[in-house]
C-alpha cells in the first residue's frame, strides 16, 4: 500500500496520514459500493449474484441475492434501492418492504448492452451506464454505449451515445454536472445538465482503466483506477492511494461521510478521510 499527496490544501489532512482497512475479504469480484440512509454499506459480489453489507461496528453479512447480476448500486433520499443488473440488462428499484420494480430494460424496443454503474440525484432523476465487456459483447441489440437518463415519471432518454465504452458515473454536488468514466479512453466525460447534456472531457489520461467514480462536497473526484486517484475539479491530480489489489469502484460513508469505501476485486477497503462525500452518493 502506498499513500501519495500532491496538493494538501483541499483536504483536512495529508495523504500520508491515511490509514486503510480491510472491512471485508474473500470476495470473487466486488463493485457497487453504496452507503444506505440507514447506515450501513451495500455492496456486490458480481461472480456469485451476492449483495453483502457491512455495518460499522459489526461487520459485513450477506443482504440478499440478485439472480440478474447486481453491479452498480445506489440510494434515492427515501432509502430505495437502485441496482444495475448485468446479466439481466435492466435497472431495478427494490422498495423498502422489498418489491423488485424494473425501472428500465429496453431503449426504443432493443434491450440494453449490460447497465453497469448509476447515480440518482436528490430530485429522483436517475442516470445510468450501458456498456458492454467480454462476452457481454456477443448479445448486443444497441449500436452504442449508451449513458441514460431515467425521470422520475419513467421517461427514458439517453445523453450519450458513445462508440467507446462509459463505465462509473457520479454526480457533481450541486447536481448541475454529471461525470462518467470512459474505460477505453481513459478519461471522464462531463456533461452539463443544465445546457442539454453539453459534453467536454474533465480528466484526460487516467493510469489504468477507469471504473467507478465518486464526488466529495468541494467538487473533487475520486476514480478507481489502477490505484484511485483524486482530482480537484479543475483536473489536477490531489493525490492518490495503492491498494494490494485493482480497485473498481468507491463509496463515500458513514455517519460523517468522511470514510471512504473501495470495492477491490476480493477486498473492500476503508479510508477515513478528512473531506466529506457529496450527499447524492
Amino acid at each position: 500500500m502506498v499513500l501519495a499527496a500532491y496538493s494538501t490544501t483541499a483536504f483536512a489532512q495529508d495523504f500520508t496520514d491515511l490509514k486503510v482497512e480491510k472491512i471485508a475479504v474473500g470476495m470473487r469480484f466486488t463493485e457497487g459500493p453504496a452507503w444506505s440512509p440507514e447506515g450501513f454499506l451495500l455492496f456486490s459480489d458480481c461472480v456469485t449474484n451476492k449483495l453483502h453489507k457491512f455495518i460499522p461496528g459489526k461487520g459485513e453479512s450477506v443482504f440478499g441475492e440478485i439472480a440478474g447480476g447486481p453491479n452498480g448500486n445506489a440510494y434515492d433520499a427515501q432509502g430505495r434501492l437502485y441496482t444495475c443488473e448485468f446479466r439481466q440488462r435492466r435497472v431495478t428499484r427494490t422498495l423498502k418492504n422489498g418489491r423488485v420494480e424494473v425501472l428500465a430494460m429496453r431503449y426504443e424496443g432493443k434491450r440494453f448492452n449490460a447497465p453497469n454503474d448509476i447515480a440518482v440525484r436528490r430530485d429522483g432523476h436517475v442516470y445510468f451506464t450501458d456498456p458492454a465487456f467480454g462476452n457481454q459483447q456477443d448479445t448486443r441489440e444497441l449500436d452504442f454505449y449508451g449513458v441514460f437518463h431515467l425521470t422520475p415519471k419513467g421517461e427514458l432518454d439517453a445523453i450519450a451515445k458513445l462508440k467507446t465504452r462509459p463505465n462509473g458515473i457520479a454526480l457533481a454536488p450541486n447536481g448541475k454536472t454529471l461525470y462518467v468514466a470512459d474505460s477505453d479512453e481513459r478519461c471522464i466525460r462531463a456533461y452539463d445538465l443544465e445546457r442539454g447534456g453539453a459534453e467536454r472531457i474533465a480528466i484526460e489520461n487516467i493510469p489504468g482503466v477507469p471504473d467507478g467514480l465518486r464526488t466529495d462536497e468541494k467538487g473533487n473526484l475520486w476514480v478507481a483506477a489502477k490505484k484511485v486517484y483524486a482530482y480537484s475539479p479543475q483536473g489536477n491530480l490531489l493525490g492518490q492511494i495503492e491498494l494490494a489489489e485493482t480497485p473498481s469502484n468507491l463509496a463515500f460513508g458513514d455517519g460523517d461521510l468522511q470514510s471512504l469505501y473501495i470495492t477491490a476485486r476480493t477486498t473492500v477497503y476503508r479510508v477515513r478521510m478528512g473531506v466529506k462525500g457529496a450527499s447524492q452518493n
